[in-house]
């Protein structure tokens, strides 16, 4: 058996993310569902893996040791975005939008519960079957899956990988038919400009153009790129460090938890405290990319190690309550999310939106609500209010409230 060190474990990690890279660029349909990068690689290992595992053959052998950093570091930068100046900013349909989805991330867990009565298993799967892997996707999933298996949920890192993937396929599949049908029926038809810019914006641009807006340094006072870097770096490691101290005293307190909730805490108290000061003058671009990375890396080290033989047994079940999960989700869409957002083509488009992120990712409800205008015209609202709730405010509430149901139900 080949053993890898953490070091050497990171590296294969990285080759692994350039290969999910090549694989969507070559495979159509995966670029076109949305499928992440660190999602394609890391699964092609632990198929190649489960291959092995059929003969009782172990070729390799991780050292996972940065596995947990890397998340840690992933959502402390969540941390940072969850600006509450940002609400003010993105004016009441941002905060409606945020509110319907909140809510959501509730009934999405209820539901989950409920579906898994009739099968006799535990109610932490019809949860992890909810919120965990539906709003919040492939990295929720994985940082979520240990601390459900030390609850008692057996299998539940690879139950909810598999539940993440589905939610991401049936996110960019309902999204165009569901702003479709809500434009065709209300008859909220615009016309498509000639020569129509893209209309698309990135969520983080959206956030640091917002949240960078305060700085504008002259060429005198321009700040050198690699001191921000390392600003950046430090104070995300501090507020890791803190962060492991408040994670520490909810536990003691017999709060289950995981790793990451403190970290992510105190980088929201940092956000916002910079906010109202301009003491510390954090760049939202800088602390984001190193986001991207710490996100690649540990997805691609905690799937690369799944045990996808253990799903054995859970694919009846698993599959009821996700096809009631997209049902939930068109439902709200169509009714919830199109009137409490103004009945009107915006409306329209960001409820196609709100179908990506609440079963997928942000970067589905991207693509839902691209093919939408590219079709029948411009929203630049809806631009601003999906991605902002669906990047960053609602990983935020998500975790707390999956944390609270998995104390309720442990």
């Amino acid at each position: 058996m080949l053993k890898l060190d953490l070091i050497q474990t990171v590296a294969f990690a990285g080759v692994v993310l350039f290969i999910g890279y090549g694989l969507r660029r070559w495979i159509k349909p995966l670029d076109r569902f949305n499928i992440p990068a660190p999602v394609i690689g890391g699964l092609l290992i632990s198929l190649i893996t489960l291959f092995f595992h059929h003969y009782q053959v172990s070729p390799v052998q991780f050292d996972t040791t940065l596995r947990d950093p890397l998340m840690i570091a992933f959502f402390t930068t969540i941390g940072f975005a969850a600006s509450l100046s940002l609400l003010k900013v993105g004016g009441p349909q941002v905060l409606i939008f945020f509110l319907i989805a909140t809510v959501m991330v509730v009934l999405q867990n209820l539901l989950g519960i409920i579906l898994t009565l009739p099968f006799g298993l535990n109610p932490l799967l019809g949860v992890i079957c909810g919120s965990v892997t539906q709003t919040g996707g492939p990295a929720t999933a994985l940082a979520f899956g240990p601390v459900f298996e030390q609850a008692g949920v057996r299998a539940a890192t690879t139950a909810a990988v598999a539940a993440a993937i589905f939610g991401i396929i049936t996110g960019g599949l309902l999204g165009g038919p569901v702003g479709t049908f809500l434009i065709d029926k209300n008859k909220l038809r615009k016309a498509r400009a000639k020569g129509m810019e893209s209309p698309e914006i990135e969520a983080e641009e959206v956030v640091e153009e917002l949240l960078n807006k305060k700085e504008k340094p002259t060429s005198r006072e321009q700040v050198r790129s690699d001191f921000v870097l390392l600003k950046s770096v430090v104070i995300i490691l501090v507020a890791m460090w803190i962060g492991s101290w408040v994670s520490k005293w909810f536990v003691s307190l017999g709060i289950t938890l995981p790793a990451y909730i403190g970290a992510m805490f105190v980088a929201a108290i940092i956000r916002n405290f910079d906010d109202l000061t301009g003491w510390l003058g954090l760049d939202q671009r800088v602390i984001d990319d190193l986001g991207h990375v710490a996100l690649n890396l540990f997805l691609v080290i905690a799937l690369m190690t799944l045990k996808l033989w253990e799903l054995a047994g859970l694919f009846l079940p698993m599959l009821v309550i996700l096809l009631a999960q997209v049902v939930l989700v068109a439902v709200v869409a169509l009714i919830v999310v199109f009137r409490f957002l103004g009945r009107d083509y915006e409306a329209a488009v960001m409820s196609a939106g709100y179908c990506g992120f609440a079963l997928g990712t942000t970067a589905n409800a991207m693509a839902n609500m691209k093919a939408i205008v590219e079709r029948y015209g411009r929203a630049p609202r809806a631009f601003l209010v999906v991605p902002m709730v669906g990047a960053f405010f609602i990983d935020f509430t998500n975790a707390l409230i999956i944390t609270i149901f998995l104390n309720l139900f442990k």
